[in-house]
């Protein structure tokens, strides 16, 4: 109680020192009228094309901007968004009815033009939404609201990720020479990058990456508002403690994430609440497998996260229970899979490797590392809830069976940056969070196992480059199975295929970890997206 006292005063120390930095940061939002959400994360929002990065936070802030085809609801089931209703003609053939009477930001009518187009636009090379759509299917444009989409083999979850897959504005785009996405890669985007037309409920007035955005309610949108927001004041604050002060002094009104170990804290602010639960993202590592050599590593001529023992060695020298109780305090649930629990029904006949750091001495002695070796470890500071904490600590647990790794932690824009570069495979050794799009486990083979080239094509996640053809082939026959006892049994076999093979090691699914003022109302769903439009300042 005494620590916990001593916290909270050096807490209120901590907000008077850092009232002048903040007045700078959130110019003009603390003098903003009741109906102002100012809302502050832990990392940036830079590019606004809505297929430059498939990062959630990203994806979730132009949810307020732009819509897809479906949406879903607070309790994150798919209704209708942009298309009104669909049916299937037969297993081949979809038809979607469009929405009449919708307009965007600009004023342009949305309409099976803008579908069609977005859905070559999202297939393009710089785009890192590819595997939203299937890449050989053929829409076509019935009428100026009916689209048909033409399959070259059934897909019963054609539609499960299309509310992230938002349809941008044909007309506008050309205009605006943003026919082509923004690759998460380009390190120069046009300006193109940093404006939004989009159909939904909010519309961006200004944008100054790293520094601040601001959102205003589009007030032509079709749907019906279930907010009372004038304004949405966003800033990023990278300190966990910088973003907590502002949060206990009213600075700021929501923040994302609390760290763990400040949830008492707020919770003991009479002026504050702390919205925590369950989220369905997936920490886990992951281990370059595609290089004949790492490219950090002292071991030269080979790599040894080819060898099945090593990466077994690595998984049973961390202490996932030790990360759970002293990193995250408690919130986080340990998981055999790269797939939240929740999301798989059959995860509970899949068990983590044993914690045994003899056992993995043992591994990396008969891999023929018996002294161990340097291996380099990239790590985002400030994306997931204690990310680089969480690397600190595997850091020290592979220390023990004589791996020293050298981290590098650094924020997501140079983070994503590096491990997506052309090419791909720049890293040794990473961590990454995986929420299925579609809550489905053939986005999670797909994207983080699925087989990639030299080039990178492939899955589009798969940092390391693991290959399993036989996964490869379960993950295609699992898109198109309708009977659901077979498509469960082919899911069973591709995750067996995976730990066995020790494809990656999961880690955890994070607790979700909000921060508010006790006026304010806002809608958390497990996908932890942050949506304004179920927001209420009172």
């Amino acid at each position: 109680m005494i620590r916990h006292t001593k916290s909270i005063l050096a807490g209120h120390v901590r907000r008077a020192a850092l009232a002048a930095g903040l007045a700078t940061a959130l110019a003009g939002a603390t003098s903003a009228q009741a109906e102002t959400l100012r809302f502050a994360f832990q990392g940036t929002l830079n590019a606004l094309d809505p297929y430059t990065l498939n990062e959630t936070f990203s994806l979730g802030m132009f949810g307020n901007v732009f819509e897809g085809l479906t949406k879903r609801d607070k309790d994150l089931k798919i209704i209708p968004g942009l298309a009104e209703s669909w049916e299937t003609i037969d297993p081949l053939t979809w038809r979607f009815h469009l929405r009449e009477g919708v307009k965007f930001a600009n004023g342009n009518e949305f309409n099976a033009d803008d579908v069609i187009f977005s859905a070559e636009r999202v297939r393009a090379e710089s785009s890192d939404l590819k595997t939203r759509i299937p890449a050989d299917s053929e829409w076509t444009k019935i009428d100026d609201y009916t689209v048909e989409v033409k399959l070259k083999t059934p897909n019963p979850i054609l539609h499960y990720e299309w509310d992230t897959w938002y349809i941008m504005d044909k007309e506008w785009a050309e205009a605006e020479g943003a026919v082509e996405p923004v690759s998460a890669k380009d390190t120069n985007p046009g300006p193109a990058a940093f404006r939004a037309n989009g159909t939904g409920p909010f519309k961006i007035v200004s944008h100054e990456p790293g520094v601040k955005t601001v959102f205003e309610p589009n007030e032509d949108w079709w749907g019906t508002p279930e907010h009372n927001l004038t304004q949405v004041v966003f800033t990023p604050i990278a300190s966990d403690g910088t973003r907590v002060a502002a949060l206990l002094a009213g600075d700021v009104d929501l923040i994302d994430p609390v760290p763990v170990q400040d949830i008492p804290r707020v919770e003991a602010d009479p002026n504050a609440d702390a919205l925590t639960g369950p989220e369905l993202r997936v920490i886990h590592l992951g281990f370059n497998q595609f290089r004949d050599e790492l490219p950090t590593s002292d071991i030269k001529g080979k790599n040894p996260f080819r060898d099945v023992k090593v990466r077994k060695a690595f998984y049973q020298a961390i202490n996932i229970d030790a990360i759970k109780e002293r990193v995250m305090r408690g919130l986080s649930t340990p998981v055999p899979l790269l797939i939240a629990n929740e999301l798989y029904e059959g995860a509970g006949e899949f068990k983590r490797l044993p914690y045994d750091p003899e056992a993995a001495k043992q591994l990396m002695s008969d891999a023929g590392y018996p002294d161990g070796f340097t291996v380099g470890m990239d790590c985002p500071n400030d994306r997931y809830v204690n990310d680089e904490a969480i690397c600190q600590a595997v850091v020290s647990m592979l220390a023990r069976i004589g791996v020293k790794v050298n981290l590098n932690a650094q924020p997501k824009a140079q983070y994503f940056a590096k491990v997506l570069a052309p090419g791909g495979y720049d890293t040794d050794f990473y961590l990454l969070g995986w929420t299925p799009g579609s809550f489905d486990s053939w986005n999670v083979l797909t994207n983080l196992a699925g087989c990639r080239d030299e080039t990178g094509k492939g899955g589009p996640f798969n940092l390391g480059g693991y290959c399993s053809e036989e996964a490869d082939a379960l993950a295609s026959e699992i898109v198109s199975e309708t009977d659901p006892e077979k498509r469960s049994e082919l899911i069973k076999q591709a995750y067996t295929i995976l730990t066995e093979e020790v494809s990656h090691i999961p880690l955890h699914q994070q607790s979700l970890a909000w921060g508010k003022r006790s006026n304010v109302e806002i809608v958390q769903r497990a996908d932890n997206q942050v949506l304004f439009y179920w927001a209420k300042v009172n």
